[in-house]
């Protein structure tokens, strides 16, 4: 599990800088499976993965199909995680804990491969 932290919205220079580092140091290809949120379409981020097609292969999910995506229940985790700790009295602290809660979830390897566990998902390591 690869994770970014930022604040604000999601744009394509921080889409293509995560894209950088999941592929950084890989003997491997990257096989990535995206929904279509529109930056993941947009055009820079199309170009870097033109330019890093030996690197990194993307696949996008279906419109409107997140019984598909098991990143629902990854992102569903976390949120949970959060928002039963104590809560956060500023941006910071909510910051650490979230990662707090990303890095646990990332040390259980198992409970990643849980989250592909629908009907019509498989797990592939």
């Amino acid at each position: 599990m690869r994770r970014k932290v930022f604040s604000g919205t999601q744009n394509a220079k921080i889409l293509t800088g995560f894209l950088k580092r999941l592929v950084h140091g890989r003997e491997k290809r990257v096989f990535l499976i995206l929904d279509n949120l529109r930056v993941h379409h947009s055009k820079e981020v199309k170009k870097w993965l033109k330019e890093n097609e030996d690197k990194i292969q993307v696949f996008y999910l279906p419109n409107y199909s997140p019984e598909l995506n098991p990143d629902e229940l990854l992102n569903a985790d976390p949120k949970q995680r959060v928002t039963k700790a104590a809560p956060a009295r500023n941006k910071t602290a909510l910051t650490r804990t979230a990662i707090s809660a990303l890095r646990s979830i990332q040390k259980q390897p198992d409970r990643v491969e849980h989250y592909s566990g629908q009907k019509d998902v498989s797990y592939a390591a």
